[in-house]
């Protein structure tokens, strides 16, 4: 005869324990911070030195173009056309950096997972720990040196069945803590990890 309890989810299992009184005793763990954080400004470096290249590169050409195009091009067309893709590219690098700075908060406590997001309106969702289902994260070569990366959450929760933490600094201990948080929880509140 097969277990109904195996095919809730852990919150859905909590709902049916919560019956319990020795459960609802446990339930009352005051709730406590484990970590803070946001994006990282080391997740950028990246960006930093493509934008540098691509500006000494459009420079060169920019310096060269008198050989290269000859009469064929206005020097002063193609020199403010070359400075005004530079500006460009500089400012949308520097405004992705400040929107993803300042837009994003993730806060993790011994019983929930916390995302804040957005500059003039602001949405906070909660993910309740036994709700997470798998944390990974994901490192490029330039983030490996760094120690940043992107966080991968995937839950049972309905509105962040899989999230995305980009530019996490110290990413593998971050995500560590965020595993272990998990699984604390989920012993604590009598659940069963089920393997993958």
């Amino acid at each position: 005869m097969s277990n109904p309890e195996k095919s809730l989810t852990p919150a859905e299992q909590l709902a049916n324990a919560s019956l319990n009184p020795s459960v609802q005793s446990q339930a009352m763990e005051p709730e406590t911070d484990l970590w803070t954080g946001g994006f990282s400004p080391k997740a950028m470096i990246g960006t930093w030195l493509l934008s540098a290249l691509f500006s000494i590169a459009v420079l060169v050409v920019l310096v060269m173009a008198p050989t290269l195009f000859g009469d064929k091009v206005s020097l002063k067309v193609l020199w403010s056309v070359g400075i005004g893709v530079v500006i460009a590219w500089w400012a949308i690098a520097i405004s992705s950096y400040a929107y993803r700075r300042i837009s994003v908060r993730y806060q993790l406590t011994n019983q929930r997972f916390i995302h804040k997001h957005g500059i003039l309106v602001r949405t906070t969702d909660r993910i309740e720990l036994i709700d997470i289902d798998d944390v990974a994260f994901s490192q490029g070569l330039i983030q490996r040196m760094l120690g940043v990366g992107t966080i991968r959450i995937t839950s049972s929760d309905r509105s962040h069945p899989m999230l995305s933490l980009l530019g996490i600094d110290e990413v593998d201990r971050v995500s560590g803590m965020i595993d272990d948080a998990r699984r604390k929880e989920r012993r604590r509140r009598s659940l069963h990890i089920e393997a993958s």
